[in-house]
């Protein structure tokens, strides 16, 4: 009898750590969002940052060299159905492209076509000629029928907003200190691409979508000949996106820390944008202290 109990609790214990053996398994203690993920045993020091980006400041420019914006890269991948596209920093729920299409469109551009085009400065609308349509080589529009299709789809007006006015990049990343190689490393999670709200009337910017940097590493690597961070001093030294990023060759203002409550440091220094900013640059060196701090440990 008591072997027959002894038996019983030996095949209860078993059944209950078979599911927490292969949910281990699954994951194997490792971030499967990291580039270069860390056993999460070797983790002595973990703080969330969120940095913002203005692709248009002098720092940043390389990543937004003209006809070869990162955000265009980006834009065009997920349009292509190459990259997933997700809805917030958790990167679990995912954008349909078609709603991913619909936050591309400028209101006011659309609205504008739909008005049937605008006043082109000489008091005409929807791009009438108010010259009888002569081309000034004794032609009309009317009598020139070759290409007409070609030229109907060129005068075609885009109702999305342009590479050059997605200018922000919100970086999602994991400030670590692994203690196994006595390293602090900058884990890049996901990026998130904003047009500011500038662009809107209603002064209220919009996230366009959030992509998972590790398919944005593989987005770069497939394609180095175009996926460039531009060197403006050495044409000869244009390095990849994803090298520039590892090598942190971007200037990034903080704009959120993990707290409890999930306020941005703007909403946790109201009073005024300069204390907020102030308030960015403080806990910057708060993280460089940190990390004194941790090699000191």
């Amino acid at each position: 009898m008591k072997k027959f109990v002894l038996l019983f609790i030996g095949f209860a214990l078993l059944a209950f750590l078979q599911p927490l053996k292969a949910q281990e398994s699954s994951n194997d203690g490792y971030n499967p969002n990291s580039v270069y993920p860390i056993h999460e045993d070797d983790i002595m020091f973990k703080k969330r940052v969120w940095r913002r980006m203005d692709l248009r400041e002098k720092q940043n420019k390389p990543f937004f060299a003209s006809n070869n914006e990162i955000t265009k890269h980006i834009i065009q991948a997920a349009k292509a159905g190459i990259l997933p596209i997700y809805q917030g920093d958790s990167m679990v729920n995912r954008v349909t492209k078609e709603e991913f299409l619909e936050r591309l469109e400028d209101p006011a551009l659309k609205d504008l076509n739909m008005g049937g085009g605008a006043d082109d400065g000489w008091g005409n609308a929807g791009g009438d000629d108010a010259w009888g349509n002569d081309d000034g080589w004794g032609d009309t529009a009317a009598d020139d029928t070759a290409g007409g299709e070609e030229e109907a789809a060129a005068t075609e007006v885009s109702t999305q907003f342009t590479v050059r006015q997605m200018s922000t990049l919100e970086i999602i990343e994991d400030m670590i200190f692994d203690k196994q190689r006595s390293v602090l490393v900058w884990d890049i999670q996901a990026i998130k691409i904003i047009i500011p709200a500038e662009n809107f009337t209603a002064g209220v910017e919009r996230t366009v979508g959030v992509f998972k940097y590790k398919d944005l590493v593989d987005l770069f690597r497939s394609n180095p000949e175009q996926m460039i961070w531009f060197n403006p001093q050495n044409s000869a030294e244009h390095k990849n996106l994803a090298d520039a990023f590892a090598l942190r060759l971007f200037n990034g203002r903080i704009v959120k820390v993990a707290n409890p409550n999930d306020n941005m440091i703007i909403d946790i220094y109201s009073e005024s944008p300069k204390q907020g900013i102030m308030a960015s640059q403080w806990i910057e060196y708060q993280l460089m202290e940190k990390e004194h701090e941790l090699w000191s440990y």
